[in-house]
């Protein structure tokens, strides 16, 4: 695969071989300029279950293997990875919409979650002890086998990294389904792990929309499916995949809370809080989506409204990622707008020169908003930031709390004691300190509360041991002549 201007079509990729299968098909559009790009195949249940048979089949050789012997192979493709650095970052431009720099920042997130796996002989080391004279037990890690993971579209190449080199190397094989809105990405992965010498059938990939997100909740032979997406559809797959007895995590939206007190440093609070809102467009689990403001932050928000003018569409700001979506964020605003909220910034009817076709939303930000506003409450995915006024800490904290999503809370303070109110009692997986997108890095683990996350464990580092592989316990005696006790 290429980034010319017209792509080949987009292949599902099983048992080491792209195949289409004359399935009907759907177009790909490019955010940047709403053209064509490339065309996707619908797949069927049929096609995820030759899917599954053939992970099923590469499954004995791949899970006997050592795991150093494993590493290796995420060893090269890590590799491959920087080595096309730039070929990968066009990728995700072209089919994500992201700048350059934001697309590029994604495949160096790729690398590093890659590198946490290839640590896994040092994390993941078996237990022995012996329990009582003459009697050892031992607990050993063992894949579960056939697993899925079903990825979004706002981060084409990193999200699919945030389970493929865990899963594999712990000794699973797997298949994997991308939004039908970016498939590029992970058609040139599968090239990759497969340069890098990993075995035909360990990693399977089938496009599609809801019927393949269907089958793989359904399929009786795999034993896990990982999510990430919207928390109307993670629970969803949740309920699914459960219910037909499968380990699920489903990531969900998210409706983040940034707490600015007004002893914030100035320019890094209002520079941090913009890019958390208009980084990747807004469009993360983690972009900051409330602004709490709390008591005289005047001096903040007018510092914010000035350098929101050096955020441009299509220069430093990339598009989101339908026409549909455009149209979603912009009605947000204009319903804020009648509702009493003040626009201060407007990022609506924006257009690119030369990219007219292209869906961009410029950055806004919205003031005087209350809780019972829809741009208050619900998860919006674009560059607009909401600013509810709060009289006192304990107001902005109840705020915080009376959110139904759980990913990530921050806090904008030179005090140490007030961030240590936020840090203990607002209601989220992630907190940031005078940080906007408080990511985790490995070794530790990304996940949400509340709404933002369904299932027990995180999807990433050393919580996501815990998913991908189960216990064998094995207790052990040699000796005859040890004394018989109720241990033996």
């Amino acid at each position: 695969m290429n980034t010319n201007d017209t792509l080949s079509e987009v292949k599902n990729y099983i048992d080491g071989q792209f195949e289409r299968n004359g399935q009907n098909s759907m177009n790909v559009f490019s955010p940047l300029d709403g053209s064509i790009i490339s065309t996707l195949p619908l797949s069927t249940n049929s096609d995820v279950d030759k899917a599954v048979q053939a992970a099923k089949k590469a499954y004995p050789s791949w899970s006997s293997k050592t795991l150093k012997e494993r590493v290796q192979v995420f060893f090269k493709y890590r590799n491959l990875l920087e080595q096309n650095m730039d070929e990968l970052t066009k990728l995700v431009r072209l089919e994500n919409g992201k700048t350059y720099s934001e697309a590029k920042a994604e495949v160096e997130k790729s690398m590093e979650l890659c590198e946490f796996a290839v640590s896994m002989p040092q994390i993941v080391v078996n237990e022995v002890q012996e329990v009582s004279k003459g009697v050892e037990c031992r607990i050993e890690r063992k894949p579960l086998g056939v697993v899925a993971s079903i990825a979004p579209f706002n981060f084409p190449n990193m999200v699919p990294h945030w389970t493929i080199p865990n899963a594999l190397v712990l000794g699973n094989t797997m298949v994997m389904k991308p939004s039908e809105l970016v498939p590029l990405s992970t058609v040139r992965i599968a090239e990759l792990l497969k340069e890098a010498g990993l075995p035909d059938g360990v990693f399977n990939l089938v496009n599609g929309g809801k019927e393949v997100v269907e089958a793989i909740c359904d399929h009786p032979d795999i034993q896990a499916v990982s999510f990430v997406g919207s928390t109307k559809v993670a629970k969803l797959v949740y309920k699914r995949a459960t219910s037909n007895l499968k380990r699920c995590v489903a990531l969900g939206g998210a409706k983040n809370h940034l707490i600015v007190l007004p002893d914030a440093h100035e320019e890094m609070t209002a520079s941090n809080v913009l890019a958390s809102m208009a980084g990747c467009a807004g469009q993360r689990c983690m972009a900051a989506s409330v602004m709490v403001g709390v008591d005289n932050v005047q001096h903040i928000i007018d510092r914010m409204v000035e350098e929101a003018k050096a955020l441009v569409p299509g220069d430093n700001l990339g598009s989101v990622i339908t026409a549909e979506s455009k149209a979603r964020i912009e009605g947000y605003i204009a319903e804020a707008e009648a509702n009493g909220a003040k626009i201060l910034v407007d990022g609506r009817n924006v257009t690119v020169l030369g990219k007219e076709g292209g869906y961009y939303v410029g950055p806004t930000i919205i003031d005087y908003v209350t809780t019972d506003m829809s741009v208050a409450r619900e998860e919006i995915f674009g560059p607009v930031i909401s600013i509810i006024r709060a009289k006192d800490l304990d107001e902005a904290i109840e705020i915080e709390n009376g959110s139904n999503y759980g990913n990530a809370a921050a806090v904008f303070t030179q005090s140490g004691g007030l961030a240590k109110q936020v840090m203990d009692r607002a209601s989220a997986g992630m907190i940031g300190v005078n940080i906007g997108v408080p990511v985790p890095r490995e070794p530790f683990s990304f996940g949400g509360w509340n709404e933002s996350k369904f299932g027990v464990g995180d999807i990433t580092g050393r919580s996501s041991i815990e998913f991908w592989t189960q216990n064998k316990k094995t207790t052990i005696k040699w000796n005859p002549e040890a004394k018989t006790n109720w241990m033996s």
